[in-house]
């Protein structure tokens, strides 16, 4: 069984961040959702897997309160490096998503483009889902993204879950409403193509 701590420690440890596969200058298609949700200044925008993404420095230089939450540290620590003193405003948290320990309602949006397609166990998939509802508030967003059926059956060497849009809104099930869907083609800093699926979605209730 792989160790992912040890698994991505090693990737950030041995490659810059701008020559992994996923690597984005800026995550347009996730950045228009969060647009989408109208988000007051200081909500609570919790990065998923964000690693070393540049999606914190977008979302901080719009006013949101940000979490990123990563298995690697060293990952965490090239956001803190490349922000500069702008870090102090933002929460890293080295940790696994399915145990960590996130404030319950806390979290305005909740944006995940890294992890949820790593889980293939359905006792994984379901903790999963048992914490983003935890931690979501009520009437909170979620943005969930990760290779389309169509799209590469493994990133990183490590094989992943497939899903259409369909897919993510029956994952997150009765409790939410979606407001936006996107297929995305991703080309990475080698060129190639992968297709990526989106929803866009929100809590129901009060």
């Amino acid at each position: 069984m792989t160790d992912l701590a040890a698994h991505w420690e090693n990737v950030y440890a041995t490659k810059d961040p701008a020559a992994v596969s996923w690597y984005r200058p800026h995550l347009e298609r996730s950045l228009a959702f969060v647009e989408a949700a109208g988000l007051a200044p200081g909500a609570h925008v919790i990065d998923v897997g964000g690693g070393a993404s540049t999606l914190v420095d977008d979302l901080v230089a719009r006013g949101l309160s940000v979490t990123v939450l990563d298995l690697s540290p060293t990952a965490l620590a090239r956001s803190r490096e490349r922000l500069g003193p702008r870090a102090e405003t933002v929460r890293f948290v080295a940790a696994d998503v399915l145990t960590s320990g996130i404030s319950q309602g806390s979290v305005d949006l909740w944006h995940d483009r890294a992890v949820l397609h790593f889980l293939r166990d359905d006792a994984d998939r379901a903790r999963y889902r048992a914490r983003l509802l935890d931690a979501l508030a009520p009437r909170g967003h979620v943005v969930l993204g990760g290779f389309a059926p169509d799209g590469p059956e493994k990133c990183s060497g490590l094989p992943v879950c497939r899903a259409s849009a369909d897919d993510l809104m029956a994952f997150l099930g009765e409790p939410f409403e979606e407001l936006g869907r996107a297929a995305e083609v991703h080309v990475t800093p080698w060129s190639t193509s992968q297709i990526f699926a989106y929803v866009h979605a929100r809590r129901r209730g009060a």
